[in-house]
């Protein structure tokens, strides 16, 4: 299938003047104007609360306990890491 020539595009529009006419015409792409503009912000907003709450993935200094010095990881850097040839790196 090919795209969609000129003659196509004329009679595509030539059905929805008849379908809808000459006044709706201009409501009908306000309407579909406002809807894309809502749709945007809609998603911007989306986006920038995920941006917000996105947790920072670094490793956080444990508190002070009984002869405990290392670091304390986030729950997902503490899924198992994995070395060269598949060796874990996490102590058992």
């Amino acid at each position: 299938m090919g795209s969609l020539g000129p003659f196509e595009l004329v009679l595509i529009f030539l059905a929805i003047l008849l379908i809808f006419g000459a006044k709706r015409i201009p409501e009908i792409a306000r309407g579909l104007g406002k809807g894309i503009k809502e749709f945007k912000s809609a998603t911007s907003e989306i986006s920038r609360e995920l941006n917000v709450n996105e947790p920072a993935h670094r490793i956080h200094p444990a508190p002070p306990t009984q002869g405990a010095s290392a670091p304390r990881m986030d729950s997902a850097e503490s899924v198992h890491n994995v070395g060269p040839q598949g060796q874990s790196n996490n102590p058992v």
